[in-house]
């Protein structure tokens, strides 16, 4: 089983900054998606691309996946940058 964990990113939608402390190991899918014969959908067989696991600091994630054996590769945040304007800047 391989995962990846990752940092919650911020919702492009809204200001607000819930959640971004969040870490997420996601698994990653074992077999490709098939379109279903009578629907024509995309599905498979495998549940684990469903389950989504969240941990409240990067080495609680590491820790589970250390413990139930599971290859997991970690995505680093990029640092988030404050770019300060002013409304004066519209009109130079």
């Amino acid at each position: 089983m391989t995962a990846r964990i990752f940092q919650r990113p911020k919702n492009a939608m809204q200001s607000g900054k819930a959640l971004l402390d969040q870490w997420i190991l996601e698994f990653a899918p074992n077999e490709a998606r098939r379109p279903d014969p009578l629907m024509g959908w995309p599905g498979s067989a495998d549940t684990q691309n469903q389950v989504n696991l969240k941990f409240a600091s990067l080495d609680e994630a590491k820790a589970y996946a250390d413990a139930h054996g599971i290859v997991a590769t970690i995505h680093a945040t990029p640092p988030r940058r404050l770019k300060l304007q002013a409304y004066a800047d519209n009109f130079r």
